[in-house]
């Protein structure tokens, strides 16, 4: 997403453009001038925040929404120490650095690009709370007394006691809906802060949603790229592992974390209680009914709500199975069978070719337009620079990646990604050329911004090629174009009246919104409230405007106090559960947090 090239400091040189930008910010901000501060930005400049300086996640666009939130939350702030953390870089006009500061709540980490002298571009995080650091390396536990005296408890026995009385007896801070990948980073990093924490998950096991999910799954994204926090993946694993080495991962993970995380354990339903100022939620525990009173409630069940499956005239009369991809696992006997699999997309592909494989008549249905990325050009054009062995040598690490890659306000990206795709498209120019001529329908998006921008705005349209392009190219995937229209007993009608026999119906129809999990499990008033999840104001499909900036309701404060959204990819949950763990800590220890400007609910659910 970014690459620079060192300019070897000197009068002048980048280190003293850095040093002199800071300086002036930092006196301007001491002075509590936010007019001078914001003149130091482009007219059209970019800050972004997590946490830091807004207690929320936000971008400001332009000097007068700069001045406007530093006039509102500078002097609450009281940012000081702005320094250069390693040598600033040059490349085209642009001038980075990587630069550290202080509040008076804590300590922060940013990244800036000047260019003539202004910021273009500045990020700030908050990376811990003054006083409440986590508890590492010289501030470790000690992990036993070395003194001897009746009572004393073991590892074991202080574990257990924990699980007996937790929920129980004693009630965690923050309850976790959902002990997927991400509750389970979440969980970690509260953990880490000490914020006692359950998270509640329905599966038997930890890691479940990835193995119940269909045999030949691997992850489409590099191991680079989805490291969870604190733990990397081993640097001998594979670089796309299968979803069973990843089951197993998370919940080994769960357990080395010493996570307290109840599997087997369903919500039923949550109320927020106004005069204890506490949630009341209450879960199936293995057949036992238990309340559980948080005072933080965070859903964290994936990047969707339920599965969506069409209405279909006539499917009740299908003579054969009918499976959402969800529910879709491989197994059975399908040799012989005639498959119509209904959608496109990455599940589409991946479900095709896992019946082709074992020996079904296969047909996809494309009801619209996909954007393809083969994943070797994916890993070396889009990913590489910032996730890969190549970054790491580069000194180029998960987290500078990860600061990297948010470092670019939603309105830039498209401008970042777009030459991506351009690249990708000259360098596959054969490839999507012959799945045209099998009459496959292609888009980069709509603005040619490809993957991660439909990702972000819609979370589907797309499908990283693991091959099973190329069973569509070679017609060993029948392909059919069209809307579905009736479902008869031996078949699939399309909107031109043609019938594809069939002897299995597979969904790879997605899934619904998060707040679809809201309205059941708290109420429609709630979740209207909150508003849509996911997407960020575009104006393209499935992300209507008005432009908000930042992914909506996720990792932040919402409209309803005291519940919070987090999820997205292995990514996004290491990376932003960052900034949610030490909202919630800093809620916890009383630290003063006074957001500035939650996202307003433009849609509701």
């Amino acid at each position: 997403m970014t690459q620079t090239t060192v300019v070897p400091t000197g009068r002048g040189g980048p280190d003293e453009t850095i040093t002199a930008w800071l300086a002036e910010f930092d006196d301007a901000l001491r002075a509590g001038d936010s007019d001078r501060a914001a003149q130091l930005f482009e007219p059209e400049g970019y800050w972004r925040d997590f946490v830091a300086f807004t207690w929320n996640l936000k971008t400001l666009e332009g000097r007068e929404e700069i001045r406007r939130m530093l006039d509102s939350q500078l002097t609450a702030v009281s940012p000081c120490d702005w320094s250069l953390d390693e040598p600033a870089s040059a490349s085209d006009g642009v001038v980075e650095a990587w630069v550290t500061f202080e509040t008076v709540a804590g300590r922060g980490w940013a990244h800036l690009r000047l260019r003539d002298g202004k910021a273009w571009t500045l990020l700030t995080t908050m990376q811990e709370l003054k006083g409440h650091e986590e508890k590492r390396r010289r501030t470790r536990e000690q992990g036993v007394e070395h003194v001897i005296r009746r009572g004393r408890k073991t590892w074991l026995e202080q574990k257990r006691e924990r699980q007996e009385t937790l929920g129980y007896t004693e009630q965690p801070y923050v309850v976790i809906i959902g002990g997927g990948q991400g509750g389970i980073g979440l969980a970690a990093r509260l953990k880490r802060l000490g914020v006692p924490t359950l998270v509640i998950e329905k599966n038997e096991r930890a890691g479940d949603s990835w193995r119940k999910r269909y045999k030949s799954l691997h992850l489409h994204d590099p191991v680079w790229y989805d490291h969870l926090p604190y733990i990397p993946f081993p640097d001998d694993w594979p670089v796309f592992p299968s979803k069973d080495k990843v089951g197993d991962w998370l919940e080994h993970y769960t357990a080395i974390m010493e996570l307290d995380y109840w599997s087997g354990t369903q919500c039923l339903n949550a109320d927020f209680d106004d005069r204890s100022g506490t949630w009341r939620v209450e879960v199936d525990r293995r057949g036992e009914k238990v309340e559980l009173r948080p005072t933080q409630l965070v859903f964290a069940l994936g990047v969707s709500g339920y599965p969506n499956i069409p209405h279909v005239e006539g499917a009740e009369s299908f003579a054969g199975d009918q499976w959402h991809s969800s529910e879709f696992t491989g197994e059975g006997d399908v040799e012989g069978k005639r498959a119509v699999v209904i959608g496109s997309n990455n599940s589409a592909h991946d479900i095709c070719a896992a019946l082709w494989d074992h020996g079904a008549e296969v047909t996809m249905v494309q009801r619209s337009s996909t954007h393809i990325a083969r994943s070797d050009s994916l890993m070396s054009l889009a990913l590489g620079p910032l996730y890969s062995e190549e970054a790491l040598e580069a000194g180029v690490t998960t987290e500078k990646a990860d600061m990297l890659f948010a470092s670019w306000p939603y309105r830039l990206l498209p401008g970042v990604q777009i030459p991506v795709y351009e690249q990708m498209a000259e360098k596959d120019a054969e490839f999507y050329g012959r799945l045209r001529d099998a009459g496959f329908e292609l888009d980069f998006g709509e603005d040619g911004s490809g993957l991660f921008l439909k990702y972000l705005r819609r979370g589907s349209g797309y499908y990283i090629d693991v091959g099973a392009s190329q069973l569509v190219i070679d017609g060993e995937v029948a392909l059919a174009r069209g809307q579905v229209t009736r479902i008869h007993s031996d078949g699939v009608e399309l909107d031109d009246g043609r019938i594809l026999p069939a002897d299995l119906i597979v969904y790879a129809t997605g899934y619904g919104s998060m707040n679809q999990w809201l309205t059941d499990l708290v109420s429609q008033d709630v979740a209207d409230r909150v508003g849509k999840v996911w997407g960020y104001g575009s104006d393209t499909t499935r992300d209507p405007g008005p432009w908000e900036g930042e992914l909506r309701n996720m990792w932040k404060p919402t409209n309803v106090d005291q519940l919070w959204i987090h999820g997205g990819n292995l990514h996004q949950s290491r990376h932003y559960s960052k900034y949610l763990a030490l909202q919630l800590k800093a809620r916890m220890e009383g630290v003063p947090t006074q957001v500035y400007e939650v996202q307003r609910a433009h849609h509701p659910c």
